[in-house]
């Protein structure tokens, strides 16, 4: 059976070319799919929009309300760095749904990704970072709820700190929450996830693994998890605009391997998501971003 993949073709929410936020990767991300042949109809699954309902598990209610009505305080719009207008609503809604479909995939299948995903800086209360909803933290909440999964893992590999998952999830004791990042980069005001590990500044391929290396038996000892969710942000690569390691591709290409092959061989499901990844030349970003699924279609 193919990688199962799950897409939407308006997780691009037609921001201009040249905004921080590089929302052509999406459309760009699937062209380098069809192009490894991991994008066939037997492959790829269409979310629907995240209820309300799941949403409220994760962020307070009042802030759910404003973004589904397009009524975000501008305070809070600035914080997460674009308008959030009907087409940011509705990409925010269908990239949440998106990872608790292939979380369920996931559950079924072994292994399975959403391109998109992995907004971990929107918090209870609000939005920030380029982050609408926090996709991870509403899908961890729904599979307990519905008693899909009683132990889940957070592996949180974003350059930036996964502060608002922690947030959300910092007294959910069925959740562990991991982020490993740089150190010396967004958010200033870091909040603690259950584990942190803060990478100086130029961290490469060798220093980078051998850490994360070190540290996955470590966190496949503290639980029977009956799931991982896996954030697979490439701004660790040496050539983002906003990152401040220096991985390569082929550093990517050996993380992606030894996070799946670490779970999958112990038979626990994974679900991976896209995280984040800056840079002019989309189509190098969105190559970067295909590594994750040239790298699972292999264990699915």
């Amino acid at each position: 059976m193919p990688l199962q993949i799950v897409h939407h073709p308006d997780y691009d929410a037609g921001f201009a070319v040249n905004h921080r936020f590089p929302m052509s990767k999406y459309p760009l991300l699937m062209e380098a799919l069809s192009a490894r042949g991991l994008a066939g109809p037997e492959a790829l699954s269409m979310p629907r929009p995240a209820p309300a309902s799941w949403l409220k598990l994760a962020h307070a209610a009042s802030y759910v309300d404003q973004v589904l009505a397009c009524e975000v305080p501008e305070k809070i719009e600035r914080e997460i760095g674009f308008p959030v207008g009907p087409r940011v609503s509705l990409r925010a809604q269908l990239a949440t749904g998106g990872t608790v479909l292939a979380a369920r995939l996931a559950l079924l299948n072994g292994i399975a990704c959403n391109t998109a995903g992995g907004s971990h800086h929107a918090r209870r209360a609000q939005g920030a970072g380029f982050c609408t909803f926090n996709d991870v933290a509403v899908a961890s909440l729904v599979l307990l709820a519905e008693a899909a999964a009683r132990n889940i893992l957070i592996v949180d590999l974003d350059v930036h700190q996964g502060d608002g998952t922690a947030d959300i999830l910092g007294d959910e004791r069925r959740v562990f929450t991991f982020s490993m990042h740089g150190d010396r980069n967004y958010p200033a005001r870091k909040i603690a996830s259950e584990l942190d590990i803060a990478l100086p500044d130029g961290t490469g391929d060798a220093d980078y693994l051998e850490r994360l290396g070190g540290i996955l038996p470590e966190l496949t000892a503290r639980a029977p998890w009956d799931i991982v969710f896996y954030n697979a942000g490439v701004d660790v690569h040496a050539e983002d605009r906003l990152g401040r390691l220096s991985l390569s591709n082929e550093g990517l290409c050996a993380r992606e391997a030894m996070v799946i092959r670490h779970f999958r061989a112990l038979g626990i499901p994974v679900c991976g998501v896209i995280g984040g990844g800056y840079s002019t030349d989309v189509a190098a970003l969105a190559a970067r971003h295909a590594i994750l699924f040239e790298v699972a279609s292999g264990f699915a």
